[in-house]
């Protein structure tokens, strides 16, 4: 396996033992959702991803999903989209299978491992939206190399969003919003959106609130948008 989709994840990949339930879902539903990355220099078909057809509107990813509610809520919403969701956590994993399950959505598919992979596997040009919602912050100056928003995976996505494509980024820890404007709101491949304060203070219309969001665990939310040139 090349540098390129070794994993690099930090942190643990399971928290509290699953319900009965929870297990059963991993166990049935995920196999038939689960992303296989197929053998290098290949890339993967999305068009088999998602039933031998690629979506109408194209696709979007979510990166880091939590428990999942943003990504099915936008799968309700735009079911001619097909969602790719990255999640290493099993028990965030195991959640968003539950909301799969009672949803009924067809048009997700998951990766329970290091999203970087599969942004390694993607081909060029084929996402038409990108979600990066409250990653870890790693606060500590020491551990700011292992933060998702860097200009290294901002220039490996950046090829493979489509011109126009949107990338929104969130966060509620109050020093990860300047990292975010200096690595992500600066890189030249992106036009940050705001024109004024509120147009990151306030949530757009379709940008749901999360689980975790809704904790307010360290601080006021803020949502930005950019635009791939």
């Amino acid at each position: 396996m090349t540098e390129a989709r070794r994993r690099a994840l930090y942190g643990r990949r399971r928290g509290k033992k699953l319900r009965p339930g929870q297990e059963s879902l991993l166990d049935t539903l995920l196999p038939r959702l689960a992303i296989e990355l197929p053998p290098e220099p290949l890339k993967i078909d999305l068009a088999q991803l998602f039933g031998g057809r690629l979506p109408e509107r194209g696709v979007w990813l979510e990166v880091g999903f939590g428990a999942g509610e943003h990504l099915v809520w936008q799968a309700e919403q735009h079911r001619d989209v097909g969602l790719i969701g990255c999640e290493p956590f099993i028990n965030g994993v195991a959640k968003c299978l539950a909301h799969i399950a009672r949803t009924g959505v067809n048009n997700v598919r998951l990766f329970a491992d290091d999203a970087r992979l599969v942004l390694a596997a993607l081909p060029e040009r084929s996402l038409g939206r990108v979600f990066v919602l409250f990653p870890d912050p790693w606060p500590k100056a020491r551990h700011h190399k292992r933060r998702f928003v860097q200009r290294a995976t901002l220039d490996i996505l950046a090829p493979l969003m489509a011109a126009g494509a949107e990338l929104r980024l969130a966060t509620d820890d109050p020093s990860y919003l300047p990292w975010m404007v200096e690595h992500a709101c600066t890189h030249s491949a992106f036009e940050w959106l705001a024109e004024r304060p509120s147009d990151w203070r306030t949530r757009p219309a379709d940008w749901p609130a999360t689980r975790y969001e809704q904790k307010r665990i360290a601080g006021t939310p803020v949502f930005l948008r950019l635009r791939r040139r």
